[in-house]
């Protein structure tokens, strides 16, 4: 079921789209030794966006203080923005009964677009 799941996301959920996205976005901040740290959640955020059911979201153990500062300024600079952008794409997929299933990925996409410092992706 999962494959399935995940083969019908690449196709029609905008899975394929999201990964390239966030590829590209990651690899234009890993050009910059600043960008780097921000560029890895890009990449994070790709690969749970390409296949994303049978994946959770853990918090890594032990608050990180560089963490959450690097949270703090991706929220203001990106993170806000493309948690919209996934809330506004899980809304739109919730009105039929057979996108439900897309919504709570984008969801799940969200939650972790808002702060993916400190966070890790378990199969």
């Amino acid at each position: 079921m999962r494959l399935l799941l995940n083969l019908l996301w690449v196709v029609f959920g905008g899975g394929f789209i999201i990964w390239i996205e966030y590829l590209l976005g990651g690899l234009l901040l890993c050009l910059t030794i600043i960008g780097i740290p921000f560029g890895l959640q890009c990449f994070k955020l790709a690969w749970l966006g390409l296949l994303p059911f049978g994946k959770d979201i853990l918090d890594e153990p032990g608050a990180n203080p560089v963490g959450c500062v690097l949270n703090v300024f991706w929220i203001v600079v990106a993170g806000i923005w493309i948690f919209l952008s996934h809330l506004g794409l899980a809304l739109g997929l919730a009105v039929t009964i057979i996108g439900i299933p897309f919504a709570i990925q984008h969801v799940k996409l969200a939650m972790l677009a808002l702060a993916p410092f400190g966070k890790r992706v378990r199969s």
